[in-house]
């Protein structure tokens, strides 16, 4: 199994579904069962024994900041975007001199899952496989999420390799907020903002985007009104 010490926490964006709640408050520190929302995955990256996390900030980032003091382990690096907001891709891109060399966790902040087993990220570790892969998502069926009314995003083959689920295609399975990443895939990204389903769409072409199915369920808290629908699901 791989050993990973280094994650990437997205906490950049504004919120917007989440209104009006996100007026005054960053989505990451939404509560959700009395905890903010980016609790839950720095939980989850305790558990993988990670020492090291960069969370990046734009909106509302003094809030940000002030949790981020707050927090025992693992030691937290502010990766500063007041300057331009550079979305899911941009972002990491940014704060790749503060990732180190190896392969490392990307977590957003906004969603998180219920374990069934083996945690999930203890999973995607020991399914790493250096020499075909460079992206290692983790997914869900639609049937086992909370708060989500999509058909999936991929397609998954025998060996964990991924291709788009099209449109009018049979239900996929649905990235769930959470992937082991080589920083190799970033190594011809374009600069400033972007999307990382640029890079997934390069990575799918070079065959070495692959993905983990999910063995609990994915709570997705994007609306005020998906609060109390995750809290249900918590036990």
């Amino acid at each position: 199994m791989i050993d990973v010490t280094h994650a990437m926490v997205m906490a950049a964006g504004y919120g917007l579904r989440m209104r009006p709640l996100t007026l005054t408050t960053p989505k990451p520190l939404i509560n959700v069962k009395g905890k903010p929302l980016i609790d839950y995955a720095i939980d989850a990256l305790g558990v993988a024994g990670i020492n090291q996390a960069v969370v990046n900030v734009h909106y509302l980032a003094e809030q940000i900041e002030a949790w981020s003091k707050t927090v025992a382990a693992p030691r937290i690096t502010i990766s500063d975007e007041r300057d331009a907001i550079l979305d899911t891709g941009g972002g990491i891109a940014r704060a790749l001199p503060l990732l180190g060399d190896q392969p490392f966790f990307v977590m957003n902040s906004d969603s998180f899952w219920i374990e069934d087993g083996e945690p999930a990220l203890k999973r995607l570790q020991r399914a790493w496989r250096d020499s075909d892969m460079d992206c290692l998502l983790l997914l869900c069926p639609p049937e086992r999420t909370v708060g989500y009314d999509g058909e999936g995003d991929f397609h998954i083959d025998q060996s964990g390799r991924l291709v788009r689920r099209k449109r009018g295609e049979t239900a996929g399975f649905a990235y769930i907020g959470g992937y082991l990443v080589h920083p190799r895939f970033f190594a011809e990204a374009p600069q400033g903002k972007f999307s990382t389903n640029l890079l997934w769409d390069r990575a799918i072409a070079a065959k070495r985007l692959y993905g983990v199915v999910h063995n609990g369920t994915w709570l997705h808290v994007g609306t005020p009104e998906s609060i109390a629908l995750a809290e249900s699901h918590m036990g």
